[in-house]
């Protein structure tokens, strides 16, 4: 009855500890949550919640490669959770240090098999080759072992691009669906799809717990914004019951006709997401990507610097001004209005009421004001109330100061990281 749970805004963590008899010690951490797929939703201890994040490539920092320290990635999941990540992806299997960070600050993930392409069964006619399917059993088997006791962990991805209507990539997927269950009952199963564009009915997305859906409207499929909202009006047909998540959209500039231009990165979050916004039953939101990656098909660079330019951070992690634009768009606070003067300053926090939206519990207001110079001189902090979908809540914030240069304002999340920054002058 006193179990704290773990919620990306309040990740408890309780430690167990074993001592045996011989003198050997044994301690873990883990955490109490409930996540569901029904209703067409998802509910994380049973409160609907609508998510949103960004999916980073581990291994694209050239100094390092694979061989992150933990300094780098303790780098990039913070710079995650200040773009308001709290759901993401990843394309395999992760080192136990980035689901302890996960655990640790609040952030949701689904890990991967890596079987990707539909040239993986290229060749093959109506099942999967032997060799394959027990390549991708074996993963799933050893990354459900070691990584099933993460709170951080939402969802299991059993591969990913694979023509889920031809017959032998969707005999592997319901394979590896059907052992992940018998190994996992109770967490989510799911692949993400990049062929629902037609005939979407006939996918084997359907026979996922949600539908995952690569979106690359205006880059890989061409089109329009208009075209997209036609195409996930008819998965949402073909899949009624189902949750959708937009497992990838973004824009990379990876072919001739698609010059890098980071504007284009920022114009397509924006008029995508006014479209996911409009369907209720968009019950996620994974940008792709957080950072430029290195591959092996990469169209740009040279050596260990080949890659494809598709992120909001570059390779060493310089932010480029689509940064803050995703940023904004993460947030589940959809404005912070300000009216007074400058002593006494009524502030107005609105919750957004679409994806992404939850119950904001435990945040704060925090004002700072700064004077001639640049330099800060009085700090206020208050509670805010909680705050449901589509409710604002009203803040009055006193300065002794008279004659600000400038107020930052930040709306806090109960993990310390900044949801909304606003900047008010008089």
């Amino acid at each position: 009855d006193h179990v704290k749970l773990w919620h990306f805004d309040h990740p408890h963590l309780y430690e167990l500890r074993l001592a045996l008899s011989s003198g050997h010690e044994y301690s873990d951490s883990f955490g109490v949550r409930k996540i569901e797929a029904r209703d067409g939703g998802f509910y994380l201890n049973g409160e609907r919640v609508r998510l949103m994040g960004v999916e980073r490539m581990a291994g694209s920092n050239p100094e390092f490669g694979m061989a992150e320290p933990a300094e780098w990635i303790e780098h990039d999941h913070a710079d995650l959770k200040e773009l308001n990540c709290v759901y993401t992806r990843v394309h395999w299997q992760q080192d136990r240090r980035v689901l302890d960070y996960c655990d640790r600050h609040g952030i949701l993930i689904q890990t991967e098999v890596p079987a990707w392409g539909p040239q993986t069964f290229a060749g093959m006619k109506e099942e999967p080759s032997e060799t394959i399917l027990q390549n991708g059993l074996e993963q799933l088997r050893e990354m459900i072992a070691r990584d099933r006791n993460h709170p951080c962990i939402f969802s299991w991805g059993m591969c990913n691009e694979i023509d889920g209507q031809n017959p032998p990539a969707v005999r592997f997927a319901r394979r590896m669906y059907e052992e992940a269950k018998k190994l996992d009952p109770k967490r989510l199963v799911t692949y993400a799809s990049n062929s629902l564009q037609k005939t979407p009915e006939k996918d084997v997305a359907g026979a996922m717990d949600y539908v995952m859906w690569n979106e690359y409207y205006e880059s890989w499929y061409g089109g329009t914004p208009q075209d997209l909202a036609r195409n996930l009006d008819e998965i949402h047909r073909a899949f009624p019951g189902k949750a959708i998540v937009i497992s990838e959209y973004g824009y990379c500039a990876c072919t001739a006709d698609r010059p890098e231009g980071d504007g284009k990165r920022a114009e397509v979050l924006a008029a995508h997401n006014r479209i996911f916004r409009e369907r209720d039953y968009v019950a996620g939101l994974i940008f792709f990507c957080y950072n430029d990656y290195r591959t092996h098909i990469g169209d740009k660079g040279l050596g260990a610097m080949k890659q494809r330019v598709h992120g909001v951070v570059d390779v060493y992690g310089a932010r480029k001004p689509s940064y803050e634009e995703l940023r904004r768009e993460s947030t589940p606070v959809e404005t912070v209005e300000v009216q007074g003067r400058a002593g006494a300053l009524v502030v107005m926090v609105r919750a957004r009421k679409s994806v992404p939206s939850y119950t904001l519990r435990g945040y704060k207001l925090r004002a700072i004001l700064y004077g001639y110079g640049e330099i800060p001189l009085e700090r206020f902090e208050a509670p805010l109330a909680e705050l449901a979908p589509g409710a604002e809540a009203t803040v009055a914030v006193a300065f002794k100061e008279r004659a600000p240069l400038r107020v930052r304002l930040d709306v806090l999340r109960p993990t310390g990281f900044s949801a909304f920054t606003r900047i008010w002058r008089p």
